[in-house]
C-alpha cells in the first residue's frame, strides 16, 4: 500500500495547503485600462453617432451611454462577459475613485443596498435607451410576440422597409463598423500591416441565441424574432440564432504561390476586419461586401479573397461582380455537384473557374467531377488526381492583359504567342503557321528540352477533323482568334465560379487552405474559453440591435487581445512605446496620440474641476 503524501494524512493540514486570496474584495481595475478603453471608443466615433440618435429624446438624460459601453469592454477584459450584470458590479465595485468621476459612478462606500438597486436599473435603462433608438421596429422584446406581429418587426430588417427603418439599420452598422475598425486604425497607425499583401479571408460562423425557436404547435415566434437555424457545412443540424460574418487579414504562404518557394510566415496581425449580424441566410454576399468596402479608406493593398462555398453560390452581383470591383482577386471552392466542366464562353470550356482550350481532353477536364469533399481535402494522398491536376495547366487559356478599369480581360489561346503551352493542329491550320524550322536542342539542359515545342502535349483533334478541316466559321470563338475578351457579366450566371487561381493547384491551394486556416483560426480565438461569442449566456440582452452592439464590442475585444498578443510575440511593444506611437489613449483636442496609460484629457479635466 502506498502511503499518501504527508499533508494529505490530517484534515487540518489539507485545509492549510490550500490557496487563499489576500482578501475577499474584488480587485481594483487600474485607472489607466479604464482610461484606455474610454478614449478608444471616444475616437471610434460611435458616441458621436449615438449622441445624434439620442439628442431628441425626451425626458433626463439618464446615465451616460459610454459609461455602460465602457463597463462592457471592461467587463470582457476582466471576466469574458457582456452581460450588464457583470457590468454593473464591474462599476460600482471595482473601479478606482478617479475612474469612477470619468465615468459618473457613485461612491460604493456611500450607497445602501437600495442604491445599488437604483444604479442597476440606471445601467439597464441607459442600455435600452440606445437599442430603443437604434432599432427599426419597437416592439416588446421580452415575450413572444403572435406572428402577424413578428412579421412586421422581421419586414422592418428587410431591403423592402420603410426610409426611416433602413435608416437606422444603417446606423447601427455604422455604430457596429466604427467599434470594430477602431482596433484596425490602431494596427495600421503603427504600421503592423506593412507586410501586408491585402489577403483576406471572409466568413460566415453561427452566433447562437438564448431564447428556443417559435414552437410549431403555437401560433407565436421566437423572442429572438429575426433568429433562424444556422447550418454549418457537412452538418445537418442546425444552431438557432443569427449569423456572423467576420472578415480576417489573411496571409498566402509566398508571392509567387509556388511550394518550394518556403513557408508562409505571418508578417501582420490577423485582426478582424469587419463584422455583420444578420438572419442566417440573408445577405450573405452583401455583408461581405459591406465589410470589404469598409477598408477602402485605409488605402490597403488587394489581394486574394478566399471564401467558402457559400460565398460561391452567392448571385454574381451579389458577390464575385463587387468583390473584383473593389481589386479582389478571388479564390473559391465549389459543391460537389458544381465542380468539373460549369459552362462555355466563346467556345472555351469554364473548368472549374479557369477557362481552358475547347479540346482539352475529356480525362482531364471531368477529373473533378463528382468529387467528394473528403477527397479534395486528402489531395495529398492522391497522387493520380494530383497528376491530372497538373497535366490540366497547359489546356488552360493564357492572361495577355489584366482587367482594366472596366474589369475587362483578355484572354489568349494556349497555342497562340511566341511561347506557346501547347502544339495545336487546329490552330496551325486556321491561322496558316509555317512549320518551325529545325532547331539544335541541348538535352542535356532541362530548360531548353522542355521549351521545345515537341516536349509540349499536343492538343487532341479528332481524326475526321484533320482529314477534312471544318470552315473557320464552323469553329469555336476561341479558335477562329487566338484572343478573347471578358468583360463583367460575360459569362451569366455562371461567372460566380470565375477564379483567379486553377482548383486544387499547388498556387491554389498555397493562397486558399492558408487563408481558411486564418478565418478558422480568428473562430476559434472568438469563440475561446475566454470571449466566447458562441455562448448565448455571456451576452443576455434581448434584441438585435443589442445582439449586435454586443457582437461589435466582443469582436473589438478579440482584436485588441490579438494586438497584446502580438506585441508580446514579435517584441514589438516596448519600441512603438519609446517613439511615442502608442495610440491606445489619444489627445481628443488635437487629435494626436499621447503616452501609453495616461486617462483622456476630458477626465483629467474632471479631475481639476473637482
Amino acid at each position: 500500500m502506498t502511503a499518501r503524501p504527508w499533508p494529505w494524512q490530517k484534515s487540518e493540514r489539507i485545509r492549510g495547503c490550500r490557496p487563499r486570496p489576500v482578501t475577499d474584495a474584488p480587485a481594483e481595475i487600474p485607472d489607466s485600462k479604464v482610461g484606455q478603453l474610454l478614449a478608444l471608443l471616444e475616437n471610434s466615433g460611435a458616441l458621436e453617432l449615438i449622441a445624434l440618435e439620442l439628442a431628441d429624446r425626451p425626458g433626463p438624460k439618464g446615465l451616460p451611454v459610454r459609461t455602460v459601453l465602457v463597463g462592457v469592454l471592461l467587463s470582457l477584459h476582466y471576466h469574458r462577459s457582456a452581460t450588464l450584470a457583470d457590468v454593473c458590479r464591474v462599476l460600482l465595485d471595482q473601479l478606482r475613485p478617479p475612474a469612477r468621476a470619468w465615468l459618473e459612478v457613485p461612491d460604493p462606500a456611500t450607497v445602501d443596498v437600495h442604491g445599488r438597486h437604483a444604479f442597476t436599473r440606471r445601467v439597464y435603462r441607459a442600455f435600452d435607451r440606445l437599442t430603443t433608438a437604434l432599432d427599426p421596429h419597437r416592439c416588446d422584446r421580452r415575450r413572444r410576440l403572435p406572428k402577424v406581429e413578428a412579421l412586421q418587426v422581421i419586414a422592418a430588417w428587410e431591403e423592402e422597409a420603410g426610409a426611416e427603418q433602413v435608416r437606422r439599420r444603417r446606423v447601427l452598422q455604422e455604430i457596429s463598423d466604427r467599434l470594430v475598425l477602431v482596433t484596425v486604425h490602431i494596427a495600421h497607425q503603427r504600421g503592423l500591416f506593412r507586410g501586408w499583401r491585402g489577403d483576406i479571408g471572409v466568413d460566415t460562423t453561427p452566433f447562437p441565441a438564448w431564447h428556443q425557436p417559435h414552437p410549431d404547435w403555437k401560433d407565436l415566434s421566437s423572442v429572438e424574432i429575426t433568429a433562424g437555424w444556422h447550418h454549418c457545412g457537412g452538418s445537418s443540424d442546425g444552431i438557432f440564432g443569427h449569423s456572423a460574418t467576420l472578415v480576417v487579414a489573411g496571409s498566402r504562404r509566398h508571392p509567387a504561390g509556388h511550394p518550394q518557394a518556403g513557408k508562409r510566415v505571418s508578417r501582420h496581425p490577423q485582426l478582424a476586419l469587419g463584422a455583420v449580424l444578420d438572419t442566417p441566410g440573408k445577405r450573405i454576399g452583401p455583408n461581405a461586401i459591406h465589410s470589404l468596402s469598409r477598408l477602402v479608406p485605409f488605402g490597403f493593398p488587394t489581394g486574394f479573397l478566399a471564401a467558402d462555398r457559400a460565398y460561391t453560390d452567392q448571385q454574381t452581383e451579389n458577390f464575385a461582380a463587387p468583390a473584383r470591383r473593389l481589386g479582389h482577386r478571388l479564390a473559391l471552392d465549389y459543391k460537389q455537384d458544381q465542380r468539373g466542366v460549369q459552362g462555355t464562353h466563346e467556345g472555351a470550356l469554364l473548368v472549374d473557374g479557369s477557362l481552358a482550350c475547347p479540346a482539352m481532353p475529356h480525362a482531364l477536364a471531368h477529373a473533378t467531377t463528382g468529387l467528394g469533399d473528403e477527397a479534395v481535402r486528402d489531395l495529398a494522398n492522391d497522387p493520380a488526381l494530383q497528376d491530372q491536376i497538373a497535366q490540366r495547366e497547359p489546356y488552360f487559356l493564357k492572361v495577355k492583359e489584366s482587367a482594366d478599369l472596366r474589369g475587362a480581360i483578355r484572354y489568349q489561346c494556349p497555342a497562340a504567342g511566341p511561347s506557346p503551352a501547347v502544339a495545336c493542329p487546329r490552330y496551325n491550320q486556321v491561322h496558316r503557321v509555317p512549320p518551325q524550322k529545325p532547331v539544335v536542342v541541348d538535352l542535356t539542359n532541362p530548360r531548353s528540352a522542355q521549351a521545345h515545342l515537341s516536349a509540349k502535349p499536343t492538343v487532341p483533334i479528332p481524326q475526321a477533323e484533320r482529314l477534312r478541316p471544318p470552315p473557320k466559321e464552323e469553329l469555336p470563338r476561341i479558335c477562329q482568334r487566338p484572343t478573347i475578351t471578358v468583360r463583367p457579366g460575360d459569362l451569366g450566371m455562371i461567372d460566380k465560379f470565375r477564379q483567379d487561381r486553377h482548383f486544387l493547384h499547388p498556387t491554389w491551394q498555397d493562397v486558399y487552405r492558408p487563408q481558411r486556416a486564418n478565418i478558422e483560426g480568428l473562430n476559434g480565438r472568438a469563440k475561446a474559453h475566454g470571449i466566447d461569442i458562441s455562448d448565448p449566456s455571456k451576452r443576455l440582452a434581448h434584441g438585435r440591435v443589442a445582439q449586435t452592439v454586443l457582437l461589435a464590442l466582443m469582436i473589438c475585444s478579440v482584436n485588441l487581445s490579438i494586438l497584446h498578443s502580438w506585441h508580446q510575440t514579435t517584441g514589438t511593444l516596448s519600441a512603438l512605446t519609446s517613439v511615442g506611437t502608442d495610440v491606445t489613449a489619444y489627445d481628443h483636442e488635437a487629435r494626436r496620440p499621447m503616452p501609453a496609460g495616461l486617462p483622456p484629457p476630458r477626465t483629467r479635466m474632471i479631475q481639476t474641476n473637482t
